[in-house]
């Protein structure tokens, strides 16, 4: 019989694949729409054409460090 004890939790592993591919078209989608707003849904959000036009011109790779969890 063979017995195995962990004394600590394993760290998650990095995803990659399919999963963190849909997710860089994702990102790269919301970002290509953040471009197209107009003046009066940029004002809805809360946020400047500069800030758009800042955010929008990010790379794929760039992303919020909480989406990367």
């Amino acid at each position: 019989m063979t017995q195995v004890a962990l004394h600590q939790p394993c760290p998650p592993r990095r995803r990659f694949g399919l999963k963190t591919l849909l997710d860089a078209v994702s990102l790269y989608r919301q970002r290509c729409t953040l471009a197209r707003l107009d003046a009066r849904a940029l004002e809805d959000i809360g946020i400047t054409r500069e800030q758009a036009e800042a955010e929008a011109s990010r790379k794929i790779w760039d992303a919020p460090e909480f989406w990367q969890r």
